[in-house]
């Protein structure tokens, strides 16, 4: 298990594997940050909710339990204002 730290802290995850394939579980504090994709990811809220700026799209709001997907080689942008726990699936 990997315990990932992003933006001073202010994101943090870990990594697992489950059957759908390599995974993390994290936490989003308040802010505003913007994220880069190598692999498709599929982003599944847990707890909370978030603004997200997906490329070539308007910003939209995520509540726990719905879920985006962001293309590889792309990057996106998400704005908390609240504490956001998140489970993140990555396509091999």
């Amino acid at each position: 298990m990997n315990h990932n730290v992003y933006f001073e802290g202010k994101v943090q995850s870990l990594s697992l594997s489950t059957k759908n394939g390599k995974a993390t579980v994290g936490v989003i504090t308040p802010g505003k940050f913007s994220f880069s994709t190598s692999t498709q990811e599929r982003m599944v809220i847990i707890s909370g909710s978030i603004h997200v700026k997906l490329p070539e799209e308007e910003w939209t709001e995520i509540s726990g339990g719905e879920e985006f997907i962001v293309e590889a080689n792309r990057t996106f942008e998400v704005d908390a204002e609240n504490d956001v726990a998140y489970l993140c699936y990555y396509k091999d």
